[in-house]
């Protein structure tokens, strides 16, 4: 070493130091790529990915590997470093020697590469397999042994090593939805939004999206024909439930295109509506949106009344209802969440919490009322008066409208 000069020991010493950057970033580089992209990324043959799955299909080997290496090069870099410090100062220079290069060592070869590596996994992942694949193979035996002490270790512990480092761990629905919500800029809000509807649609219920028994229009056969008729031409609906008195009597399902015919040509009247009525189709209260859809789809239907253990019509939904949970509101229809240029948002009170809790963003709770007004009316267990303000779960509120029996129109405050 004596005969070795400075400036090439000091040139030395900085390759040991590159070195050591590159297996420190290489290794946060490694371990956090995204193994969706990865396993994408494969499927479409890109050469770096390809070697890199293969390499993360055994990560331990190739920790074993980084670890040598790294370890190797900067014990080799503190032994230079010592040579050095004696070569220029003597002994007594070898600590200060020690500081400076467990300072460049931080700086250069550990915390700059993983951070380089944290914010550009793939560019350092796919570039360091291809020194890693031929590494790998020619070190294999050494990697091979420590692997094999680490592992009895573990094994002491009662903790098993997985093969399986590359097979991405398969995520549950809340973790999905969690990974759907964070990709603001790879997807637009709309199809976000729709990605989440389709998640939520295990977890809710028909009651979830139904129209309330209150809120159903069909036609009431102990009405005049008169007034029937009238009904049926003034209609915004394709399919009418005919019931006797009230919902809980229904008898079938009118389709407004058959009555419309017979009024043209003077022939309709209660005897011919009962003739044309298909049967009425009844959904349990608990039958989730998914499973819904499956049953519309293998009975060839489009709507059906939502009823409870009793019996009781509590409902209705169509298949539109169930579409629409996905894709949002038509266009053409009038918004029930109205976002206002302050920040504020004017909602009719009618509007589900999960429609409200999409739109918004926030994270009213579901389990209980379905419906903003519901949720209002168990907190204040009464029907506030207009002007009311209101605290609600971390929203302020104030009731803009009301009738007798219900809340109908709220303004939520900007939320600070």
């Amino acid at each position: 070493m004596n005969d070795i000069s400075l400036s090439i020991l000091f040139g030395m010493l900085a390759v040991l130091l590159v070195i050591s950057a590159f297996f420190s970033g290489s290794e946060t580089a490694l371990m956090t790529l995204n193994r969706y992209r990865l396993q994408h990324l494969v499927k479409k043959k890109h050469k770096g990915a390809v070697k890199t799955h293969r390499l993360l299909k055994r990560p331990e080997r190739l920790l074993g590997l980084i670890l040598i290496g790294n370890n190797f090069v900067n014990i080799l870099a503190a032994a230079l470093t010592t040579v050095i410090a004696i070569r220029i100062g003597g002994n007594q220079a070898i600590p200060a020697a020690m500081a400076l290069l467990t300072l460049a060592i931080l700086v250069f070869s550990e915390v700059t590469p993983k951070t380089l590596g944290t914010l550009k996994p793939e560019l350092l992942a796919f570039f360091s397999s291809w020194f890693y694949v031929p590494l790998l193979k020619v070190f294999y035996p050494v990697v091979w042994t420590i692997n094999l002490i680490s592992s009895g270790l573990l094994r002491l512990f009662g903790i098993k090593t997985s093969k399986a480092g590359a097979v991405a761990e398969p995520l549950n629905k809340d973790e999905l939805k969690s990974l759907v919500s964070q990709a603001n800029h790879q997807l637009p809000p709309r199809y976000r939004n729709m990605l989440m509807s389709i998640l939520d649609l295990e977890s809710a219920s028909v009651t979830d999206i139904m129209t309330h028994r209150n809120d159903i229009v069909g036609i009431d056969l102990e009405e005049s024909i008169e007034d029937i008729i009238r009904q049926l031409q003034d209609s915004p609906h394709t399919r009418l439930p005919v019931y006797k008195k009230n919902i809980d009597r229904v008898i079938g399902f009118l389709h407004i295109r058959t009555a419309l015919s017979r009024i043209s040509h003077s022939t309709l009247d209660k005897q011919s509506i009962v003739n044309s009525l298909a049967k009425p189709f009844f959904i349990p209260a608990s039958t989730s949106i998914h499973k819904q859809m499956q049953i519309f789809k293998a009975e060839k239907l489009r709507i059906g009344l939502v009823v409870d253990e009793y019996g009781d019509v509590l409902g209705l939904v169509t298949l539109d209802d169930l579409l629409q949970e996905i894709v949002g509101e038509l266009a053409l229809e009038e918004p029930d969440i109205k976002a206002q240029k302050d920040g504020s948002y004017l909602v009719d009170a009618g509007v589900t919490i999960r429609e409200l809790n999409r739109v918004t963003q926030w994270d009213l709770p579901t389990e209980g009322p379905k419906t903003l007004n519901g949720l209002i009316i168990e907190y204040m267990e009464t029907i506030p008066e207009p002007g009311t303000s209101i605290k609600l779960h971390g929203h302020v509120m104030e009731i803009v409208k009301r009738d007798d029996n219900a809340v109908k129109l709220v303004k939520f405050k900007p939320v600070d």
